[in-house]
């Protein structure tokens, strides 16, 4: 009897146990989950068996047999599907990147404009904010194609600048650069490198000079003269680095120099559009999160309005404009897909689309895609939480 009751309070004990219960449904959720994929892997392979199907990753190291329009690395149609892969891939980042910029720029431009004192310039900003968030980024990428690129002159009756950059319905024709003769670009790295190195010691003493002094320090145009002077003055000692290709018109089109193909300019254009409206209203908000108080002490010690928002009101807005920024750089990350449907061959124009056409490998191109994005979104989340951290307040 003993022996039975001291069971039967123990067997009680385990099923009223919070910890207990919490651990069982976590075990009974992870054998739920890894058999529910069991089945769908199973059930995945026996269709392609039916069908004649072959599944890996083999089909990788195939010939292409298609161009690219624009590819930031070598590539010609007898490369193999692989290398198709670094191409959609760089050709993401590049509109990521540059998106993320341009609508960073463009979003504090609007926050801050939203709160001007001036009439003209508040509701111009207003006005931007309202418009351009509520019409979705797919219209707007086919507007500024469409609309704004295509009517543009064909390259004979080109738009030119200083006869050096050429505007026309085929893009944007600019100067390329060449390595020169005699570049060693192991000094021309070196010579990056230090200047990095200069410009972040250069930002810390300063910082640490005005905790200790009060006094500013023109840290923008110094690291810019840096990262200038330095590469230049290595050019000087060990040769030049760059030869400048400079376009030229002749019978029927502009050859030579960089082609930023029209599909570029439009994605990026219409994704920094769309999402620095967002942005701009995050700002606003991460301002006006500041005590007005902080404006009028720092107003007080006889700061210019300018020194007060980029020193007191911005580094303290910051903590509550990152967490919502990191969001729209998501957004404006995944939105890139939009590219295809002008063509742009980004990751889903050409692996998800002419490489899953030409090999019939759907669900090994559709997952490579699917893990591109995760992995850009997931870098940028990381990136994003990292800074936040940083610029934590601390609590004693």
């Amino acid at each position: 009897m003993r022996t039975n009751a001291k069971a039967g309070v123990v067997r009680g004990s385990l099923l009223t146990d919070p910890q207990a219960r919490a651990w069982a449904f976590q075990i009974v959720a992870v054998i739920a989950v890894v058999a529910f994929g069991w089945f769908l892997f199973h059930n995945t392979q026996t269709n392609l068996a039916h069908r004649g199907i072959t599944s890996g990753f083999g089909f990788l190291d195939n010939a292409a047999g298609f161009g690219i329009p624009q590819h930031l690395i070598d590539y010609s149609e007898s490369d193999t599907y692989g290398r198709v892969f670094w191409v959609g891939l760089l050709n993401t980042l590049l509109v990521s990147v540059i998106g993320i910029i341009l609508a960073t720029i463009i979003g504090f431009i609007l926050g801050v404009g939203r709160l001007s004192p001036n009439w003209l310039i508040r509701q111009i900003a207003t006005v931007y904010i309202e418009v351009f968030r509520n019409i979705p980024p797919l219209l707007q990428i086919f507007f500024v194609y469409f609309a704004v690129l295509s009517p543009l002159p064909g390259p004979r009756n080109s738009l030119s600048l200083w006869d050096i950059i050429f505007i026309n319905n085929r893009g944007v024709q600019m100067p390329a650069p060449s390595a020169g003769e005699g570049f060693w670009p192991f000094w021309m790295a070196l010579a990056l490198a230090l200047a990095l190195i200069a410009i972040v010691l250069l930002n810390r003493w300063a910082r640490a000079r005005r905790h200790a002094t009060g006094q500013t320090f023109p840290v923008f145009w110094i690291s810019l003269g840096l990262f200038i002077g330095i590469p230049w003055l290595s050019s000087l000692v060990f040769g030049g680095p760059f030869l400048w290709e400079i376009p030229e018109l002749r019978r029927f089109n502009i050859r030579g120099g960089w082609v930023v193909i029209p599909e570029l300019v439009s994605i990026v254009l219409a994704l920094s559009i769309y999402t620095a409206a967002f942005i701009g209203e995050t700002v606003r908000a991460g301002i006006q999160s500041v005590s007005h108080g902080q404006t009028e002490a720092a107003a007080s010690l006889g700061l210019r309005p300018g020194r007060v928002l980029r020193l007191v009101i911005v580094p303290q807005a910051l903590r509550v404009i990152i967490p919502p920024l990191t969001s729209q750089y998501l957004n404006l990350a995944k939105n890139s897909s939009l590219a295809a449907a002008i063509g742009y061959p980004d990751m889903v124009s050409l692996f998800a689309g002419t490489v899953l056409n030409q090999t019939g490998q759907a669900i090994e191109t559709m997952a490579i895609t699917m893990s591109v994005y995760l992995a850009i979104s997931i870098s940028i989340s990381l990136l994003m939480n990292w800074y936040n951290k940083r610029i934590a307040l601390i609590e004693r």
